[in-house]
């Protein structure tokens, strides 16, 4: 049998701030090959982890490695296999788009022109404009050229999409499932649900500096619980309801309902209660 390969792995990991939480106990592992989704709330210890990972920020607790290296010892040998895009696009604002993607090339000893120019033509990014002239959207898609050009074999990517346009991030989403046809692992933070489940394999939930839970993403998301909406004498109740369908429909025998529709719950409404949100009122009723 074939031993599994880990792009990432994170043993016990815990990084605090002084008297602040960042990261507790935390452990994951990220197959080679994978798109991963690193899922939470801001605040969650997304960052934390990633910048944990690339040697940007030193753990108290635990171990981490990258394709096996360690990153404490091995950061530089890492950073070679990696492209990182952070969550906030950081640029000299007097460069030009096209003298930072080179720059970011330079930087790593590589030809990149070739992979420069396709994705500049994928994106519709500007590479004569000054980093300054740039908005937040345009600013990010610098960030992606900069993360993929020189092809790595892990990317490392913290909120990625925020300021990108529906069609953008649509093109990004279409560009990393290209990228890791050829071999390239993904890692994604997100807080956006629909993004996890719409192109990730496996994902872990993180809260409050610990993991929730670690799956693949189509276990994650399934559920038998419906989202019941009903009118009573003019007035309507929402409520998540994870019990049988039996017991909901004798739960409104005898009373007056004016309307009533059962569905499908919502991505956010699955996974409040990994986030530990919403309130349970009775017996398999979750408040919307």
């Amino acid at each position: 049998m074939k031993k599994t390969e880990y792009a990432i792995s994170i043993e016990n990991m815990t990084k605090s701030y002084g008297k602040h939480r960042g990261v507790k106990d935390l452990s994951l592992q990220v197959i080679t090959g994978d798109i991963f989704g690193f899922l939470g709330p801001n605040g969650a210890g997304k960052s934390t982890t990633i910048r944990s990972l690339l040697g940007l920020l030193k753990f108290q607790e635990g171990s981490a490695s990258v394709f096996g290296l360690d990153v404490r010892s091995r950061s530089e040998d890492i950073l070679r296999r990696v492209g990182y895009m952070p969550a906030e696009a950081m640029f000299y604002d007097a460069m030009k788009v096209k003298d930072v993607i080179r720059f970011a090339a330079d930087m790593r000893g590589m030809d990149c022109r070739r992979e420069a120019d396709m994705l500049c033509g994928r994106l519709s990014l500007d590479r004569e404009k000054r980093i300054e002239e740039l908005s937040l959207g345009n600013r990010k898609k610098v960030s992606i050229v900069c993360a993929m050009q020189h092809k790595p074999d892990l990317f490392i990517f913290d909120e990625p999409t925020s300021g990108l346009d529906p069609l953008m991030q649509a093109e990004f989403f279409q560009l990393i499932l290209e990228y890791n046809k050829q071999g390239t692992t993904c890692f994604l933070s997100s807080h956006v649900l629909s993004e996890i489940k719409k192109y990730c394999r496996h994902a872990a939930i993180i809260k409050e500096g610990e993991i929730v839970c670690c799956d693949t993403v189509q276990n994650l998301t399934k559920t038998n619980a419906k989202r019941v909406h009903f009118v009573e004498n003019g007035t309507e109740e929402r409520f998540v309801w994870r019990g049988g369908i039996d017991e909901l429909l004798a739960g409104f025998a005898g009373r007056h309902i004016e309307d009533i529709t059962i569905e499908e719950p919502s991505l956010d409404e699955i996974f409040m209660h990994y986030y530990g949100e919403g309130e349970e009122c009775e017996d398999g009723i979750v408040q919307a």
